[in-house]
Formats: structure tokens, sequence, C-alpha cells
């Protein structure tokens, strides 16, 4: 899970201010924002979760992975990455 964690900081740009302007006339494809802001909550998340010696389950995990490849697919999209 860390190694997820570490390869989505490494990929998304969850701390860059273009990342966080709104699209002119609704052009934005999903809303860049509140995507970052969601998976920067569950890497919070995760990160204390695992400093406390949580271990997550396999779905857990398979479902942390999936928002992450939809949230750079919607990145992609919007021609933030």
């Amino acid at each position: 899970m860390r190694d997820i964690i570490e390869q989505v900081k490494a990929t998304l740009p969850l701390y860059e201010p273009e990342t966080f302007v709104c699209g002119s006339k609704g052009s934005c494809i999903g809303c860049p924002k509140k995507l970052l802001e969601m998976v920067d909550s569950d890497l919070c998340y995760w990160e204390s979760a695992l400093d406390r010696g949580i271990e997550p389950q396999f779905d857990e995990i398979r479902r942390f992975g999936k928002m992450c490849t939809s949230v750079k697919r919607a990145l992609t999209r919007n021609g933030l990455i």
C-alpha cells in the first residue's frame, strides 16, 4: 500500500496550484479540485492508518487504486496531466 501511495504522489499533481483552478465556462469534465481533494483525503487516511499498524484489506487496496485510476483519467481529459 505504501508503494501505491508513493506512486500516486509521484503521478498526480496533488499540490500544484494550477490544478485548483476551475475551467472557463464549465469546460471541466469532473471537478479536478474536488477529485484531488478526495484522493488527498484517502492518502492521508491510509498513511495515518499504516503508521498505526492497520493493514488494508485487498478490497480496500483495489478500491483505492480504482479511484486513483479514475481521477487520473479525469485529469487527463481536462489536460492537467
